[in-house]
């Protein structure tokens, strides 16, 4: 199936590991040109890059501090200037709020972990995103897609400070689709599933595959495949929903 990516730009944020990486090598492979945001791993972004032109794509990488507003405008301006405009964007980038101590109940959360978690994972993406749709709406067609998690819906003792801004990205999705499907620009949600990554004790794995109802972990490049179909010319319909892709996993405390 031709996707129609072929030459359109891209910008992944996250893109120096993990479902990021997974994803801007997806793109790659349709032949797409992909910026591959990144924060601090430099390094680890460009090996990204690499992999996205050993599939075919070509890459470009693009410093982003999601708390930085006014950085993430300049981000885009950089894109623009190199690449001509943005067709499709993945804000699949997160900031992991400070873990709080052993038994802390949520009414001794700090709020400044939340004010924190909330600019990162929420307004952040939300600042990306309004810089980005200028050159969308120009060209009359446009993709984005949001990460978030299953949590969400689960629920998780002492994820409030990840979970709560996450959860905004849900009802932005729905309205950011019914203000700008009318100018060709779909707006989707994806939640991935747990992907281990690193060294994972064995009983860590051996819970996670009980979660899930087909037995095993998610991985990287089954959320990839996706969030590409969902921001291809292939995708002709589907815009303001959440889809999970986790293995329909259950969260258990």
């Amino acid at each position: 199936m031709d996707l129609g990516l072929q030459g359109k730009g891209v910008l992944v944020t996250g893109a120096s590991g993990n479902i990021g990486r997974a994803t801007a090598v997806a793109f790659g492979a349709e032949g797409a040109r992909v910026a591959v945001g990144y924060h601090r791993r430099r390094v680890e972004a460009q090996h990204t890059a690499k992999a996205v032109e050993e599939a075919g794509g070509s890459a470009t990488l693009v410093a982003l501090d999601l708390a930085d507003p006014e950085g993430v405008a300049r981000a885009v301006d950089a894109f623009e200037r190199d690449f001509g405009g943005i067709d499709v964007l993945v804000n699949n980038a997160v900031a992991w709020p400070e873990r709080g101590a052993p038994g802390e109940l949520f009414e001794s959360v700090p709020l400044e972990r939340l004010r924190a978690s909330i600019a990162a994972n929420l307004v952040g993406p939300y600042a990306l995103t309004q810089a980005a749709v200028a050159s969308m709406r120009a060209r009359g067609w446009g993709r984005i897609v949001h990460l978030s998690t299953g949590l969400v819906e689960d629920g998780f003792p002492g994820s409030s400070p990840y979970t709560t801004p996450k959860a905004a990205l849900h009802g932005l999705t729905r309205t950011m689709s019914r203000e700008l499907a009318p100018a060709g620009i779909f707006t989707n949600l994806v939640m991935g599933g747990y992907i281990p990554h690193g060294e994972v004790p064995p009983a860590v794995l051996e819970q996670a595959s009980l979660s899930a109802a087909t037995g095993r972990p998610t991985e990287a490049w089954e959320v990839a495949n996706l969030i590409v179909f969902l921001c291809s010319t292939a995708n002709g319909h589907i815009t303001g929903e959440a889809i999970r892709a986790d293995g329909h996993f259950l969260t258990r405390t």
